[in-house]
């Protein structure tokens, strides 16, 4: 029997609800088909999103959500995307696919989209093509409320009220696609851009967002935070908010990437230990971030991960389509699990993408959706959100089918959320076992619990024919025994617990 030892009296941080954030490109079908389709669309829309997409976002709580890039970010020059839309400008998406981008959806459509989701606004500008002066403009275009060019322009476009946006990422990936830039350079160069990113409003700030590294890369993160902190004491502030991280889960390699559909047990295991070493990089890039900003002002944004495997067969490979199976439902629970743990630096945290696009919570095909194994896990962890994180601690074994991908068996997190109830969110890695649990709770008397559950077959999947294969279940095996919960968790599942106390 495997001990859970949670701690109740010990809150270790403040999760943010944005931990639980999504990100959406100009990339396939993620932004067209997948969340717009245009008001003349027969497939049933408000303002032309659709409605099917926004009611399942909406039900999972989502929190944020990061536009338009990614690479395309970094191409992307906004005044192509407001005004009339028989008007604005095509162009070819030269990263995604060579099809023809006719930036229908601009500034305006991402604003609507996130007030009928009722989330909050994550910007990424153009620091790698753009000029200073377009990210000032368009700053000042959506935030600005009095009398001025840019806010003149909005109006006219049809939005009298400035929008408010909450995040502002000031390039993105500009190690590599935004420009091959040097840390030092990128450095001096969001010193320039973020300085225009003005904040208009006396009553909420924008939190700037500086490209952090790429994966393991702990000389980008060092010669940024070089560049941009002067002192390394506990007022300076430097000129960021937030330093991004990026970290994709390929099997077998950024060349290989390995089939999202056939894979057997060696590919599972491995999976999943090259999920977990985003726990390490957390840890590392943080180090390096403490040299120079010891009060932890600064934020870790992993605004981009999830896994990256070949895209499904006769679809187009520029469009990253892939399916979703249990195996990237575990990969959620293990990294929302980490990020929870970790809290005290990771501020937010978006899964690449949101619709039809990597490690999708939704998939769509014309009038047809379907909610993915990835759906259901952040489902049931919304009740992580905006909680304190508890203490806790299980007892966990080594498993694998050899000796290089070897996995501990257990992965949770416990948090007091704000309906006053414990949420205990754990993931069973194992392919085949189950495992029984002992779960105590310190100077804590339990009340009652119940659960929710999803597992199946480590390849179990959700399609158009069988939208239903893979879904959550309450989960009824938990027990209260002299003050202790006791139940199995089945082999290859993550379960959700809610724990009321006396």
């Amino acid at each position: 029997m495997h001990k859970l030892f949670i701690n109740p009296k010990n809150q270790k941080g403040h999760i943010n609800p944005e931990i639980q954030g999504h990100f959406s490109e100009h990339l396939g079908r993620c932004i067209y088909e997948g969340i717009y389709v245009g008001e003349n669309s027969d497939i049933p829309n408000t303002n032309g999103m659709r409605n099917d997409v926004v009611e399942a976002l909406k039900e999972m709580k989502i929190p944020v959500l990061r536009w338009p890039g990614g690479c395309f970010a970094d191409e992307y020059h906004w005044r192509d995307g407001i005004g009339a839309k028989e008007s604005r400008k095509k162009m070819i998406n030269t990263h995604w696919g060579g099809v023809v981008e006719d930036n229908s959806f601009g500034t305006h459509e991402f604003m609507e989209l996130c007030r009928q989701l009722g989330c909050k606004t994550y910007i990424n500008g153009n620091v790698g093509s753009g000029t200073v002066q377009e990210m000032s403009e368009w700053v000042e275009y959506m935030t600005f409320e009095g009398v001025s060019p840019m806010a003149d322009l909005r109006k006219a476009n049809g939005h009298e009220e400035a929008w408010t946006v909450d995040y502002f990422g000031v390039g993105n990936e500009n190690w590599g696609c935004g420009g091959n830039m040097t840390p030092e350079y990128y450095g001096n160069l969001y010193r320039r851009y973020q300085t225009y990113v003005r904040n208009y409003s006396k009553d909420k700030s924008i939190y700037k967002v500086c490209c952090g590294a790429n994966s393991d890369d702990y000389e980008w993160t060092d010669g940024v935070m070089k560049t941009c902190f002067r002192k390394a004491n506990e007022d300076q502030h430097g000129f960021m908010d937030g330093l991004s991280l990026h970290y994709y889960t390929h099997p077998e390699g950024w060349e290989e990437k390995g089939s999202a559909l056939n894979f057997d047990e060696k590919a599972w295991y491995k999976t999943l230990k090259k999920t977990m070493y985003i726990e390490g990089m957390i840890e590392h890039h943080a180090a390096i971030m403490d040299q120079y900003d010891k009060a932890h002002k600064v934020g870790i944004i992993v605004d981009e991960w999830g896994t990256w495997f070949k895209c499904e067969p006769g679809t187009n490979p520029g469009f990253l389509y892939q399916q979703n199976t249990m195996r990237d439902a575990l990969v959620a629970g293990i990294n929302l699990n980490i990020f929870n743990k970790h809290c005290d630096r990771v501020k937010m945290a978006n899964i690449a993408q949101m619709v039809n696009v990597l490690q999708a919570v939704i998939l769509t095909e014309g009038r047809k959706m379907i909610l993915t194994p990835t759906y259901h896990v952040f489902n049931m962890y919304k009740y992580h959100q905006d909680a304190e994180l508890l203490d806790s601690y299980i007892e966990t074994e080594e498993i694998g089918v050899d000796k290089e991908y070897m996995v501990p068996n257990l992965n949770e997190s416990v948090s007091y959320g704000k309906d006053g109830k414990i949420h205990i969110t754990l993931a069973n890695l194992s392919v085949k076992d189950a495992y029984e649990i002992e779960g105590n709770l310190a100077d804590t008397a339990v009340d009652s619990v119940c659960g929710t559950i999803l597992t199946g077959a480590m390849d179990a999947h959700n399609t158009f024919e069988n939208p239903d294969a893979v879904h959550a279940e309450a989960f009824e095996g938990c027990k209260v025994v002299d003050n202790k919960l006791v139940f199995t968790i089945p082999a290859c599942s993550v379960l959700h617990l809610e724990v009321s106390v006396k």
